[in-house]
């Protein structure tokens, strides 16, 4: 028998903790990763920022979907690099619960646009005199 009547209890603790702190620092990145993932992150914003600052691009719906794709791969940079989400982290279920995220957002943003789209071209025109006799 120990000295100490509680030494087991605190080995137990402390190795439980040491556990617990071993798969907290297995998440985190490195230096070298944190520098990647800002070096990226600076030349997503820069170059859409040049596009427009330049007026590189004659049409302004291609800017604006350039820039929406760089937008959308600087999400995945930083989900990537600072939130350090992979399959493997949390047993995968943070990926799973930001795909599910995902499919929800373009649900509904692709039904908003559908119902806002069949309502412009189902709704009946009205000229001003029309609108002036409404209740």
């Amino acid at each position: 028998m120990s000295s100490h009547p509680h030494a087991p209890a605190h080995e137990s603790a402390h190795n439980t903790h040491h556990a617990h702190s071993q798969g907290h620092e297995a998440a985190h990145g490195s230096f070298k990763s944190y520098m990647t993932g800002f070096i990226l992150s600076v030349i997503l914003t820069a170059i859409p920022f040049w596009l427009v600052m330049g007026d590189v691009l004659e049409s302004r719906a291609l800017t604006v979907g350039i820039i929406i794709i760089f937008g959308g791969i600087q999400m995945v940079v930083h989900m990537i690099y600072f939130l350090h989400m992979n399959t493997r982290s949390e047993g995968g279920w943070t990926m799973l619960a930001m795909i599910f995220t995902i499919i929800i957002v373009v649900i509904m943003l692709a039904g908003s646009m559908w119902v806002m789209h069949h309502l412009n071209t189902n709704m009946m025109p009205m000229s001003p005199e029309m609108m002036k006799n409404m209740p």
